[in-house]
């Protein structure tokens, strides 16, 4: 599949799953297994997980039918994956912040330039080869372990800052039922 072709289908499948991943847990009737992978609430945090979880599964899909013949692949990949989470909390706390509130359209308008911009640059890193050395590797893959841990572990225990805060409920995690 041609690279180009393969970050189109990336945006499009991330896109759409993450969109969906806003509804399962509720639609789920809060298993917590399935609030491992969506958003359990309306903090920020949790709409990482919207965008996190389907480009990890797309990633991973990818990583074995062309992925492993790039010798830059898991560390552009991670990349990717961080100037995306940073799109998200970046445009989410300047807009807010300073117009003082925040509007649907444009968290949904934020969460597909953010999908756009890691596509994007993945895109662009791909070609480069650039990140390809062993140390490079690894580094990413603790990278995704830790990201990974972190989107389980806040989603049960989240530190209690702006981030992690439900903005309709005034709770942090998993709501208590």
């Amino acid at each position: 599949m041609k690279l180009k072709k393969s970050q189109i289908i990336g945006f499009i499948f991330t896109s759409v799953i993450g969109s969906i991943l806003h509804f399962t847990y509720d639609w789920s009737g809060n298993n917590l297994i399935v609030g491992i992978f969506s958003a359990v609430n309306e903090s920020t945090w949790e709409h990482l997980k919207l965008f996190f979880v389907p480009m990890l599964i797309f990633g991973t899909a990818e990583y074995f039918v062309y992925g492993k013949k790039l010798v830059n692949f898991i560390q552009v990949r991670f990349l990717s994956i961080l100037i995306g989470l940073a799109v998200i909390i970046v445009g989410f706390y300047t807009y807010s912040g300073l117009i003082g509130k925040n509007y649907l359209a444009v968290d949904i308008l934020l969460f597909i330039a953010a999908v756009f911009a890691a596509y994007c640059a993945s895109y662009k890193l791909f070609r480069t080869g650039r990140y390809s050395s062993p140390h490079a590797k690894g580094l990413a893959l603790l990278g995704f372990v830790f990201l990974l841990a972190c989107m389980v572990l806040f989603t049960f225990a989240p530190p209690h800052i702006q981030l992690f805060l439900d903005p309709v409920t005034g709770t942090y995690g998993v709501p208590l039922k």
